[in-house]
């Protein structure tokens, strides 16, 4: 198991430690621990767009492929990749575009798979009126995580092509991720960018949705699988296990909403039912988890057109170099 990073969240090993019985509620029987491979996995941060991932974990697809994912929580997008490259994890699953950003520096790095498919965020919040033009944010604070991480890249973009300059017309605070509908809450910010659960506890204390990102921006690669050259080169069968379980877990997460709620509420038990059943059912209705764990054309170039707006990337990478659909394309066809 790789060395975990510092400040990584706990709730994942919490979880690990609850005891058989509640495993064996949710999992399939798993198979003999001298079967399967340890690997270390970092997400970027502990959240129910990532429901795919722990429906996996729950329903056994992983070890039924042959590896077991000791997953931890790096605290952000750029944290994730950083693991990755500092290889105390295996796979890092975030903003794929950290990907080009090594690459474009001479640094490794792939893309083997998507796990998110649109634009995860939405603008929530206890005061404002639902948002229809994205001029209406002139004047308000916004709390979002730190750039690079993703909703903050897709707030500045979506406000800087309505013509908003921030800092004057609109203001940002970054927070640590995950923190944004608490800083919203506090009364820091006039509405928060957030994902689920965090939106699901929010309408749960009176606050509403106000805008929709997932709309707004369209298809677009949200968070990938991200890995090191040199592990499609040395472990291109661990890289198969986890593309064959993602794809299960998809196909599994679309076609029994039922199941993919009891996951939630086992990942978050400090939430209410409600609320846990509440952020799946957003999930599935616009659509937020990866259909397919291959990379989508169009999600892609949805992406790094955003990133090449924002300065975060020059574009001068192409598809094929950084995506490697190989693995992804084998297990959606299994």
């Amino acid at each position: 198991m790789g060395r975990l990073l510092p400040g990584t969240l706990s709730r994942r090993t919490t979880f690990r430690l609850a005891g058989a019985a509640a495993v064996a509620t949710l999992a399939a029987p798993r198979i003999a621990r001298a079967a399967v491979t340890e690997v270390a996995f970092v997400e970027a941060v502990h959240n129910l767009g990532y429901i795919d991932l722990y429906v996996g974990q729950h329903a056994g697809y992983f070890e039924e492929a042959g590896i077991h994912l000791n997953v931890s929580a790096a605290g952000g997008d750029t944290q994730a990749f950083a693991a990755v490259l500092g290889q105390s994890a295996l796979f890092g699953i975030g903003d794929p575009t950290m990907v080009p950003i090594s690459v474009e520096k001479g640094g490794p790095g792939k893309v083997v798979g998507s796990v998110v498919q649109r634009a995860q965020y939405f603008g929530v919040s206890k005061t404002l009126k639902p948002i229809t033009d994205p001029k209406q944010f002139k004047g308000l604070r916004i709390v979002t995580s730190p750039d690079p991480n993703t909703n903050y890249s897709v707030t500045k973009r979506l406000l800087t092509q309505a013509g908003l300059v921030i800092g004057k017309d609109v203001f940002i605070l970054q927070v640590s991720p995950g923190t944004e509908i608490g800083a919203m809450l506090a009364g820091q910010a006039d509405v928060a960018i957030a994902y689920e659960p965090g939106v699901a506890e929010a309408q749960s204390q009176g606050a509403k949705i106000v805008f929709d990102f997932s709309n707004a921006i369209g298809p677009f690669c949200n968070t990938g699988i991200m890995v090191l050259n040199q592990t499609i080169a040395s472990k291109p069968e661990i890289i198969q296990a986890l593309c064959n379980g993602f794809q299960k877990a998809m196909h599994r997460t679309y076609t029994d909403p039922a199941y993919a709620k009891m996951v939630a509420q086992k990942e978050f038990p400090q939430l209410s039912q409600a609320v846990t059943d509440s952020a799946i059912d957003s999930e599935l209705k616009y659509r937020i988890p990866s259909q397919s764990v291959v990379v989508d054309r169009a999600q892609w170039d949805n992406l790094i057109k955003m990133q090449v707006y924002l300065k975060n990337i020059k574009g001068t990478t192409t598809f094929d170099q950084i995506v490697d659909n190989t693995f992804a394309e084998k297990a959606a066809a299994a």
